[in-house]
């Protein structure tokens, strides 16, 4: 029992950290602030609302099922903060250029402080490294450009596509590698669910105050609060994907050869001949299979186990 509580724990606390905490702390923040103000007319005359043991057991209610469906829309709410989702062409465009700009700013900083105290240097090439390596994977977000740069990172060093290879990497990859992966996964959904909240709670304090309804001051003061935020949450978590980044490069670099093995295949000594045998297995995931890749996966397919291979005949053999 104590096995199957822990697994479950661990399994959900991703889910509990990421997206049901910030959504505990969005919907208090309009239950104690917005709710409150929209309605005071009511509470002046006598209606009061639930209060006590009911009104958190609501909060708690409403921020587990709000969670989940945050959770369950990740994909998208990532994609707009990412800049690929619902951005027209032309921001799009725009985007990227600025962020070319930007990149090329960092990276003259970086080059004209080469006498300068290391801290400074480092935190330079910080900022440079939020970036992607090639040129082309440029997004035109910060946030699109801290998450890109380790999504290419396997392709980049050994054509090892992790997008397209994703489920297999973290099926075959050493477990402690996983847990890092999703918890520094954690920490990054935090703050992205926590901006969208304060934006969600804003847009209604701003919507009851342009309504005339409730208590103008605190409204105005909330709304003003929570935008002042969201910026500050979103450079929270452009700099939350660092750690991000580390735990998907271990998982690269490590779960390389489990996965070679899981699928059959030795891994090479060779660099240049690990990347073709990577390039291969994405290009095999990716595309319909042909007769071709027999004879390109011939020589990196793994000897299979037989028994004559074992036992002192073939000691004998090998000697």
């Amino acid at each position: 029992m104590g096995d199957i509580a822990k697994g479950a724990l661990g399994g959900g606390w991703a889910l509990l950290v990421g997206w049901i905490l910030p959504t505990a702390l969005n919907l208090a923040v309009f239950l104690f602030a917005v709710a409150p103000s929209v309605h005071r007319p009511a509470i002046l005359a006598g209606h009061h609302p639930a209060t006590g043991g009911r009104t958190a057991l609501l909060l708690l209610v409403a921020a587990v099922l709000l969670g989940l469906v945050l959770n369950a829309l990740q994909t998208p709410l990532y994609r707009f903060l990412e800049g690929y989702a619902l951005w027209p062409a032309v921001a799009y465009e725009r985007g990227c250029r600025v962020q070319r700009a930007r990149r090329g700013r960092i990276a003259d900083r970086l080059a004209a402080t080469a006498g300068a105290a290391p801290i400074r240097r480092a935190l330079l090439a910080e900022k440079l490294s939020r970036y992607p390596v090639d040129d082309d994977q440029i997004a035109p977000t910060r946030l699109g450009n801290a998450i890109r740069r380790f999504e290419e990172y396997g392709h980049d060093r050994y054509r090892l596509d992790t997008q397209v290879l994703w489920n297999e990497l973290t099926s075959a990859a050493p477990e402690w590698t996983r847990k890092q992966n999703e918890s520094a996964r954690t920490n990054v959904d935090f703050f992205v669910a926590l901006l969208y909240g304060h934006a969600v709670v804003a847009a209604t304090a701003f919507t009851a105050l342009s309504s005339g309804r409730g208590d103008r001051p605190v409204l105005a003061v909330t709304g003003v609060v929570l935008v002042v935020l969201i910026p500050v949450w979103y450079h929270a978590a452009v700099a939350a994907t660092d750690e991000w980044a580390a735990a998907v490069r271990a998982l690269v670099n490590l779960g390389r050869k489990p996965l070679a093995e899981a699928l059959g295949l030795d891994l090479p000594g060779d660099l240049e001949e690990e990347r073709t045998m990577w390039q291969l297995v994405t290009r095999m995931s990716r595309r319909r299979y042909a007769p071709a890749a027999v004879t390109a996966f011939a020589p990196y397919r793994a000897r299979p186990n037989r028994p004559e291979d074992s036992g002192p005949d073939a000691a004998r053999n090998r000697s």
